[in-house]
């Protein structure tokens, strides 16, 4: 903070003018490490200014109309954690200081204050201040914590590897990034997963805690592996050397089943896919064995262990285009610029020409793009001609091409077609919130309890992305919003009726009068009755 020069934010709250602008003079607050971002007449106003801008410290008075400085502490507590409030009064009473120590306060101060006392005590808040900013920024607690997540950080970039959602150049810069060393000659990916007992003694996620050691204290001076705690199963990552064959795993995989259902008490079962030359296929494997351990309730016989050409056996001259992960171009559509697309695609198409492969291969590679493309509409309630065109049916489409290179212009144009349909929906999306939230607030504006969170919690979203939409749409924050709302109904209420200002504050949402008379002032620069009156005079003239 300091070797920036920058200031932290301070807000003044008192209801009397004189004092404020005394309490901006006595001070150099700059020289302090402190810049004055306002100023508020009462915790009420003091709030809403919270809301609309960040604050760091708030000096407030005790006695003020509408919401008190310790009531405002208690809120600004509640809701800002990290705010340090400073109070101030001019009554010596034990009740007070005691209720200002209990709502954490950094100081209670007895008027009148001295520029001495004053200066000491934000002296003592900045350095509060500067030493919290140090100790988040600390490099070794940041490490500290780097180290005791790094496990789980592991366990997270295997499953997104396995599953083919982290792949190529990314894949291998996280595994340096996240320690870990998968390199080998093969791989294969198995699954083992347990059943508690019929006595329900122990569950489940504990018992696979005790499975998971027994896995890695068996495997750690057979095979090389990375083990994963993942739901209710343990996955298994075997690094293979040249010398390690099938039936080395197959085996060792039948031994830990036995050790554990020995040892745990419990039905253990393990699953494997093939083993495969590159880390790339890694997908292909784990899902075999996904694919195998769906067999485990309609299999007998003594043994434990699954493997997936057993049950689905392959002819050999399949030809495998597995490792080709469709949610690259998915994820380029979704989140990237025209030239991730047209890689991506590119990419595809590459592979249909490097492999030999057969129409029916051709056809199955093709359709499986194209249904990812229309799950990806549906999510955004897209009818299927907002992607393809309005003639177009893209399963019939795919025989028409004459070449691989035909096919990839026409993805690409679909890709253009989506990824400009999509930033459409999403701007489209944000006029829809807004608009819903105003016809919400123009309903219940009378309701003295309209919040951002009542408002958030009717519309289903989170109160960030909320005050970011909206203001962004609108221009004005939430409680600037209603409060221009409530006081055009307020206004329209004084030119129609003869209603009192009581009555008409409680009709656009205010319990308290004054209050109302108040933010009414603060708006047209006079009360409620003065500016009913001026309305009758230019009536009679």
């Amino acid at each position: 903070m300091d070797k920036n020069n920058e200031l932290y934010r301070l807000l003044l709250v008192d209801d009397e003018a004189d004092v404020l602008q005394v309490m901006k003079r006595k001070i150099d607050w700059e020289a302090l490490g402190f810049s004055m971002v306002g100023t508020a007449e009462n915790g009420q106003e003091a709030l809403e200014i919270a809301e609309q801008t960040h604050i760091d410290v708030v000096l407030t008075d005790i006695k003020m109309p509408f919401m008190d400085g310790l009531t405002l502490c208690r809120k600004l507590k509640e809701n800002y954690r990290n705010v340090k409030v400073v109070i101030y009064s001019g009554f010596d009473e034990f009740e007070y200081a005691r209720e200002a120590l209990h709502l954490e306060a950094e100081e209670y101060l007895l008027k009148p204050i001295s520029a001495k006392d004053l200066t000491e005590v934000f002296r003592k808040i900045k350095e509060s201040l500067d030493q919290e900013i140090a100790e988040r920024r600390n490099m070794d607690r940041l490490n500290e914590y780097y180290k005791k997540s790094l496990p789980s950080m592991q366990e997270q970039l295997l499953m997104s590897i396995l599953e083919g959602r982290t792949t190529g150049e990314r894949a291998q810069s996280l595994l340096k990034t996240y320690e870990l060393n998968l390199e080998s000659d093969r791989y294969a990916s198995a699954i083992i997963r347990g059943s508690a007992n019929s006595r329900g003694e122990n569950p489940i996620q504990l018992l696979n805690l005790s499975l998971m050691n027994i896995i890695q204290d068996y495997l750690k001076d057979r095979l090389r592996c990375h083990c994963v705690n993942y739901l209710d199963r343990i996955v298994i990552i075997f690094l293979l050397g040249k010398e390690d064959g099938l039936s080395d795993i197959l085996y060792h995989l039948e031994q830990i089943c036995k050790i554990s259902g020995r040892m745990l008490d419990m039905r253990t079962t393990a699953a494997l896919g093939q083993i495969v030359s590159d880390l790339v296929n890694i997908t292909t494997s784990f899902q075999e064995a996904a694919n195998a351990m769906e067999y485990r309730t309609i299999i007998d016989g003594d043994s434990h262990v699954i493997y997936i050409n057993d049950i689905e056996p392959r002819p050999q001259d399949s030809v495998e285009l597995s490792e080709y992960n469709y949610q690259e171009i998915i994820r380029a559509v979704r989140l990237g610029d025209r030239e991730a697309t047209t890689q991506a695609i590119h990419s595809f198409i590459n592979t249909l020409k490097c492999r030999a492969v057969t129409p029916g291969q051709y056809q199955i590679a093709c359709v499986e793009l194209l249904t990812e493309f229309t799950k990806v509409g549906r999510s955004y309630q897209l009818d299927i001609r907002d992607i393809f065109g309005e003639e177009c049916v893209p399963w019939q489409e795919i025989d028409r091409f004459s070449s691989l290179d035909e096919l990839e212009a026409w993805l690409l144009d679909i890709c253009t077609n989506l990824r400009r349909t999509l930033r459409h929906e999403r701007k489209d999306s944000t006029l829809r919130l807004t608009e819903k939230a105003r016809d919400y607030i123009e309903e219940h504006y009378a309701e003295s309890d309209l919040s951002a969170d009542s408002l958030c919690r009717h519309l289903n979203v989170s109160a960030a992305y909320f005050s970011t939409v909206f203001k962004r749409e609108v221009g004005l924050g939430f409680a600037a919003y209603l409060t221009k709302i409530r006081l055009e109904h307020a206004v329209q209420l004084l030119t129609s009726t003869e209603d009192k200002t009581y009555i008409i504050a409680e009709a656009v949402g205010y319990t308290e009068p004054n209050y109302f008379s108040y933010v009414f002032k603060k708006e047209y620069g006079i009360s409620p009755s003065k500016y009913r009156a001026s309305l009758k005079k230019e009536v009679n003239e």
